[in-house]
């Protein structure tokens, strides 16, 4: 899949005061870093990256930064947001190596929830984990983990070894079949349940 492509401008000073004047203009400063090479400074327009902010996995989609003549391939590595208006103020984008590694975080998606006979009764999908850390080269970074809910019944765990990862894609957590989701027991069947436990106590004593 073809990276997707944003505009940016050089930004000719570093510090906080510079960094205030590019959002007074109505700019966002960023930079790139990474690659042993001398970091870039560059100011982006806010709305094509909050589109970007918005599509689910913005830290795993490797990026092309066109600045001036030069373009960048790049990940997102960390927004920094206004506390009150909650809108960007900064960004930083790691450029990456031939060969290099890196770890990133990978939304998971599930399916087939209609073929689960827990669902169907109602069940409770509880997500335990909406991202699952990966090290993979750039190239292989997945766009998203997915898990088949085909055949899950309340009470049952979805664990990490249900999925096949893709080639050269490694788990950072390797010292368990960690939970990624349960299907937990709708809460009128808990009712009923604790409604028959009761009775069995009740009989017991009798």
């Amino acid at each position: 899949m073809a990276n997707t492509v944003i505009t940016a401008e050089i930004r000719e000073r570093a510090g906080k005061g510079a960094a205030r004047a590019v959002r007074r203009a109505g700019m966002v400063p960023g930079v790139i870093y990474g690659a042993k090479q001398e970091p870039v400074l560059f100011q982006i327009d806010p709305r094509p990256l909050n589109k970007l902010l918005h599509k689910q996995g913005f830290f795993s989609h490797i990026l092309d930064v066109k600045i001036g003549k030069e373009t960048y391939e790049v990940l997102p590595r960390d927004v920094q947001f206004d506390k009150v208006t909650d809108a960007p103020i900064h960004v930083d984008f790691l450029r990456f190596a031939k060969g290099q590694t890196m770890t990133v975080e990978v939304p998971v998606r599930f399916v087939n929830e209609e073929k689960s006979p827990g669902l169907k009764k109602g069940g409770v999908l509880n997500i335990v984990r909406h991202d699952v850390e990966v090290e993979c080269a750039p190239s292989a970074i997945p766009e998203e983990l997915v898990f088949d809910l085909t055949g899950v019944e309340v009470g049952d765990s979805i664990h990490i070894s249900a999925i096949k990862l893709p080639k050269g894609v490694e788990l950072t957590i390797t010292d368990r079949d960690f939970t990624v989701a349960t299907v937990a027991a709708p809460s009128a069947l808990k009712s009923e349940e604790n409604a028959e436990s009761d009775d069995d106590e009740e009989a017991t004593e009798e």
